[in-house]
């Protein structure tokens, strides 16, 4: 159980908002390994932390990604998401697809996400992202953890 000192601040609120996000690649193409897992993984952190953002726990999986992520209540989830998938497809198409300028990233990412709240099932959340990482690692030989 959670007490309130584990909560964030701001100005005039106490929160704890957590959720577990789910995105896939663009026709479910197994493009997340090598250097592009890598890659992505510090980008992610990055990008969450321009808009005071937190990922807690993360893994990449060949053709999907899961997020453990902490969201100040002053952002909505599309809000973030949104910016997290677009600036890291375009950050993905200037590393990988030589393009630098008038690229808007979009054949990257699937265009939805699925979503949950997790409350104070964190703990939980966590171990699946780990385990689904462990499912998916037969035939691959690195796992994507960030």
């Amino acid at each position: 159980m959670q007490t309130i000192s584990s909560y964030e601040s701001l100005s005039h609120s106490k929160w704890n908002c957590k959720y577990h996000v789910v995105f896939v690649p663009k026709y479910r193409k197994k493009v997340l390994y090598g250097q592009i897992r890598k890659f992505l993984a510090g980008k992610f952190h990055e990008l969450a932390t321009q808009r005071n953002c937190k990922i807690e726990k993360g893994g990449m999986v060949q053709d999907h990604v899961h997020m453990l992520i902490s969201i100040p209540p002053k952002y909505s989830v599309a809000e973030i998401i949104g910016y997290i998938k677009g600036k890291s497809a375009i950050a993905v198409a200037r590393q990988f697809g030589g393009k630098q300028r008038n690229f808007s990233g979009e054949k990257f990412w699937a265009r939805g996400y699925a979503v949950s709240t997790v409350g104070f099932e964190v703990e939980q959340i966590r171990s699946y992202i780990k385990n689904q990482e462990q499912l998916d690692s037969a035939g691959y030989e690195e796992q994507g953890e960030f």
